[in-house]
């Protein structure tokens, strides 16, 4: 293979795996067994942009021992068989720029890349600044899992190099702009925010993603401000509001001690009012409870007439329900009486009917006798007239006995036909058993397709269903549609079914296989998109490969125990048989015995086979292009799971063509027998015209005897029926005499019915009247029991009132005794002291009829509780205000009052600073959003325009719910790939592999022209694409990166379709690995290129 490109570029690593070669002059060797790290190769040169990747040097690194790469600045493709270290130069890149192991989703630890048996491993690159080159050199230390930086030589730490690479905006953990291999299918899986924040960091300005970082931090800091000042005007409301509660206490406080002179006067006097108090409280509560006794009283009379009238009620009431009970029993029983005589009339009207139908009956007998007699007498006379006009007999014995003889042999050989229908049935019977056999035979070949159905349906469902539906729509595709390849292959032998699985992908096993594109898409449009199933689909070649012979007799196998191609140990339709031998070859697989693998050695150095099956295990051999040596790897074989269900299809086949063998004999017989039953009917008509003319001979030979006995019969038989005679005039007057009695009877059943109707109604009326009487009795008795109930509750609400005030007036003279018996301890007056005349203002009277006095000074204080409560009150407060504050309450109201002027300061300057917040997102959203807004309908742009140009569809745009939430904005992808269907957002679910690696490259290269990242990698993307978008995205690939004054490209990829679309200003690195790698200080490109043109001037000569 020739390097397309104006540039091939060199790699020259080192490592212990065999590999390949091919053509030298075009590929140069990626791996060489030399320590020397150092390479001797030109630096390439070209318009590098800034931060670009001038080269890569790895060291022990992965599968190198000593490596060296120089990209060019534009579009550079890594290309190189699987497992010859492609993505160990990713590796290597990521890991040299600061990058985390997890970036690349292989190993979680550094020391994991170093090569398996060393202790330290090197990664250097060295990248474009116009001030100067800068070289990261990373050193990794297995043993201590640690690694070891240096700037140009000199040692730094990691922070360093970290800051150094986000200046030059190199970015290897952003999958936009760093897609290692194992990442490819996490682009699909990004969130619509994560795609957002990697497109900002790659393509956007350096101050767009800190913008948008700032207005999320600014949002955050907004709803941090906006819930404290709201908590601290909450808190100062409180604070306010417990200060208002305690200022009126302090102000008592102050005025506590005014007045200390008059503090015992009012405590003296306050037991004197208290007692006058309650001593008129204890009279008016003694009024009240002689008036409730009264109402109590005056309710309990009331209550007498009410209970009567209600018992009354209730007589009338059970009387009237016995009497609605005993009519409705008398209307039961009138009911009944009623359906009797109904019954009775019903059966006199059919003892009527059966009277006239027999009168009627013997009616049509005597006329129907009368009209035989008439007939037979005609009869008679014609009988005669015929024989008196009869001839005289003829000599008919001749014809006669020419006639038995025809009719002999006709009989023979009607007996001949019938024995030869009875061996046609016999023979039909038996090939019919046989047919049902050979049926039944076909039937459990059929069950055993069902137990394949089965697997395919437990394992696969939606390939199942997809089944079912193929099934019932065949008519819509043009050409044939084979089910799933697991369904169609038939094992001759189920014991190789496990060489068969092991050698086809699963996917493929449950792939239906196509003819036609077409078929195809309305398939998997109505499977896929329509009822969402996941479904594989293949088209098979258009040239047929099932017949290809094999490149290799089977005979010249034999000797090492192969036994069988693939191809051979199967049967399956020619599409689906074509599809395997071109895809998988499987006419040039062999499968051998324990034999062959006992010489496997020596089956692999003679036979050069690519894929050979032993008894249990598969070998995979290759040939080294430098070495010319085979390299091969064997696994062993996994137990088949769906394929050891074998129908012998052979066999199948020929049951079908038995029974078809059977069908055509058995219409052969039925051919046979409808023949002879013709025969045998025109024997029957012969047969029976030559008994007709025998018998008319034999009827002509006694035909006059025969008449005289007609005749003779014919009297006889008028004689009996003149005997036989009925007289229907009695027979009627006999039944309209039965017919009057019945009815007569009828009528008076009849009477009794009205009567007994008449009887009923009248009952049914007077059940209606004491029904409604009944509903009056009740409706007047509830109203009375609501009165009583209302009347009830009042005088039990009356009574507890009574009790209460009772209670409360023994309660109150009980008070009144302790108030007196205080206040004559508070004027020092003794039980049976008088008080004296100077302190008596006035006697009140004692509930227990004694008098007494307050004191004489009490006439300048107030005289009731209020006032002289209120008094106290005014006069402690204004004594406290003389003998100075409570500490505690004056010392917490002053703190409250200085910690509300704090925190009334701080909400302000809180406040202050949400207002200049708000201004701040303000214009940071200005300048975020409008770039960014602009940036993806660029995006969108580049997008939309590449997909179209694939016939498809695609559009990017800026999606959020809450424009204030701007951790909440992402970008949303969506695309679709079929004209019939709609646009969809790109998920990991819903598009398949292949579609999620276009449209994520096509992403990618959206954001190249775009991109102000120095360089992008990406690792085996169009793995999962078919070869038409793989071309499409490769030209697409080729025509962006190529352009002037963009970003440096990495493009690995272990194939290549052919005749691709190439630019000069590519780079093309050729990786290859293997034991017998040149040495580096003998690796010069210019001298193989002399050696292949002396090569080449000097074939002509020979």
């Amino acid at each position: 293979m020739a390097t397309p490109s104006g540039k091939p570029a060199t790699v020259n690593p080192q490592a212990s795996k065999r590999a390949l070669p091919r053509d030298a002059s075009s590929e140069v060797p990626s791996k060489k067994k030399n320590s020397n790290p150092t390479s001797t190769l030109p630096r390439p040169s070209g318009p590098f942009v800034e931060g670009s990747i001038v080269r890569i040097a790895m060291e022990n690194f992965l599968t190198y021992d000593i490596c060296e790469v120089s990209p060019g600045p534009h579009l550079n493709m890594i290309i190189g068989a699987n497992g010859t270290g492609k993505s160990s130069i990713v590796c290597a890149i990521c890991l040299g720029l600061a990058g985390k192991p997890a970036f690349m989703g292989r190993a979680d630890k550094v020391g994991f890349f170093v090569k398996r048996g060393c202790s330290k491993g090197l990664v250097e690159i060295e990248l474009f600044r116009t001030s100067g080159n800068l070289i990261i050199t990373r050193e990794i230390d297995v043993i201590k899992n640690q690694s070891f930086w240096f700037i140009n030589k000199k040692p730094v730490t990691q922070k360093i190099v970290e800051e150094q690479v986000a200046a030059l905006n190199i970015q290897v953990g952003n999958l936009c702009q760093f897609l290692p291999q194992d990442k490819v299918g996490e682009f699909a899986k990004l969130s619509k925010i994560e795609l957002l924040e990697a497109t900002e960091k790659s393509i956007g300005p350096p101050e767009m993603h800190r913008y948008h970082c700032e207005l999320k931090n600014f949002r955050e800091k907004e709803k941090q401000l906006e819930t404290s000042c709201k908590e601290k005007t909450e808190y100062l409301e409180k604070m306010v509001q417990r200060n208002e509660r305690y200022k009126q206490d302090v102000e008592r406080f102050y005025e506590r001690k005014r007045h200390l002179d008059l503090i015992e006067m009012l405590e003296a006097k306050r037991p004197w009012v208290e007692y006058e108090n309650v001593r008129q409280e204890y009279e008016g509560v003694k009024l009240v409870r002689d008036r409730v006794k009264e109402e109590v009283r005056k309710l309990k009379e009331g209550q007498i007439p009410m209970t009567r009238r209600i018992e009354e009620i209730e007589r009338q009431r059970r009387t009237l329900e016995t009497r609605i009970k005993e009519k409705a029993t008398e209307i039961k029983e009138a009911s009944q009486k009623c359906k009797q005589r109904q019954d009775l009339i019903e059966r006199k009207d059919r003892h009527i009917k059966e009277l006239q139908q027999a009168l009627t009956v013997k009616q049509n007998e005597e006329h129907d006798r009368q009209k035989r007699i008439s007939n037979t007498r005609r009869m008679i006379e014609d009988l005669q007239n015929e024989l008196r006009s009869a001839e005289n007999c003829e000599n008919l014995q001749p014809q006669i006995d020419a006639i038995t003889n025809d009719l002999r042999r006709v009989q023979e050989e009607k007996g001949l036909c019938e024995g030869e229908i009875i061996d046609k049935q016999r023979e039909k019977e038996m090939l019919e058993k046989q047919k049902r056999s050979v049926g039944d035979h076909i039937i459990r070949f059929d069950n055993l397709m069902n137990q394949k159905e089965d697997k395919l349906r437990q394992r696969y469902r939606d390939t199942y269903d997809a089944v079912l539906w193929l099934r019932n729509n065949r008519e819509r595709f043009k050409q044939r549609v084979c089910e799933p390849i697991m369904l169609t292959i038939n094992m001759k032998d189920n014991k190789n079914a496990k060489y068969v699985e092991n050698h086809i992908s699963s996917n493929d096993l449950r792939a239906f296989v196509f003819e036609s594109q077409e078929d195809m898409e309305v398939f998997l449009k109505e499977v896929r998109d329509n009822k969402k199933l996941r479904v594989n689909a293949v088209i098979a070649p258009k040239i047929s490969y099932a017949d290809k012979a094999p490149s290799r007799s089977l005979n010249e196998l034999k000797q090492y125990g192969f036994f069988s191609y693939l191809r051979e140990l199967f049967d399956a339709p020619d599409p689906v048989m074509s599809y395997l031998c071109c895809q998988y070859h499987i006419h040039e697989v062999p499968v051998g015995t324990e034999r062959t693998r006992e010489k496997i050695e020596r089956v692999i150095q003679e036979t050069r086979l690519k894929q050979i099956y032993t008894a249990e295990e598969k070998y995979v051999l290759k040939t080294s292009f430098y070495s010319n040596k085979v390299i091969s790897s064997n696994t062993s074989l996994k137990v088949a799971q769906f394929l050891t269900v074998t129908v012998d299809l052979e066999q199948r086949r020929h049951l079908e063509e038995q029974l078809k063998e059977i069908n055509r004999k058995l219409e052969a017989v039925e051919s046979g027998l409808v023949t002879l039953r013709d025969t045998n009917k025109h024997l029957e008509l012969k047969d029976n015209e030559l008994r007709l003319k025998k018998k008319e001979l034999l009827e002509r030979k006694t035909k006059k005897r025969q008449l005289e006995q007609k005749i003779s019969s014919k009297l006889g038989s008028i004689r009996l029926m003149e005997q036989d005679t009925c007289n229907l005039e009695e027979e009627e007057r006999k039944a309209s005499t039965k017919i009057k009695e019945i009815n007569v009877q009828k009528a008076k059943l009849v009477t009794e019915l009205t009567g007994l109707v008449r009887i009923c109604t009248s009952l049914h009326i007077q059940k209606v009247n004491l029904i409604l009487q009944n509903t009056t009795v009740i409706s007047e008795k509830n109203k009375l029991e609501a009165d009583y109930m209302a009347s009830s509750s009042q005088l039990r609400v009356t009574e507890q009132q009574f009790i209460e005030l009772d209670e409360n007036r023994q309660r109150l003279l009980q008070k009144c005794k302790e108030l007196m018996k205080r206040a004559r301890q508070v004027c020092n007056l003794s039980a049976d002291q008088a008080v004296p005349q100077e302190f008596q203002t006035q006697v009140p009277t004692i509930p227990n009829g004694h008098n007494s006095s307050p004191p004489m000074a009490f006439q300048d204080l107030p005289n009731t509780l209020d006032e002289i409560d209120a008094l106290l009150t005014e006069e402690r407060s204004r004594a406290s205000c003389f003998t100075g504050l409570n500490p505690t309450v004056v010392e917490e109201y002053t703190k409250r009052e200085i910690e509300i002027q704090q925190l009334t300061e701080e909400l302000k300057g809180k406040r202050v600073e949400l207002d200049e917040y708000r201004e701040n997102i303000s214009q940071v959203k200005e300048r975020w959003l409008n770039p960014l807004k602009e940036l993806v309908e660029k995006i969108n742009e580049k997008f939309s325009n590449f997909f179209s140009s694939m016939q498809c569809a695609g559009e990017v745009d800026l999606h959020t719910e809450n424009e204030e939430d701007y951790d909440k904005y992402g970008i949303r992808i969506r695309v679709k790939f079929r004209s019939s269907t709609q646009l969809h957002e790109l998920t990991p679910h819903h598009q398949s592999g292949g579609e999620r690696s276009v449209s994520t490259m096509l992403y990618l290269m959206a954001l190249q022209e775009l991109n102000r990242c120095p360089f992008r990698v990406v690792d085996e993307i169009n793995q999962g694409m078919d070869p038409i978008n793989e071309r499409r995205v490769f030209e697409m690939v080729v025509n962006t990166a190529c352009k002037e004054n963009t970003s440096q490209y990495f493009f690995i990829t272990p194939k290549l379709l052919q005749n691709l679309p190439y630019s000069d200003k590519m780079t093309v690195l050729f990786v290859y690995n293997g034991p017998h790698m040149l040495e580096p200080n003998r690796w010069n490109l210019k001298a193989f290129q002399r050696r292949r043109r002396r090569i080449t001037f000097t074939q002509p000569s020979q």
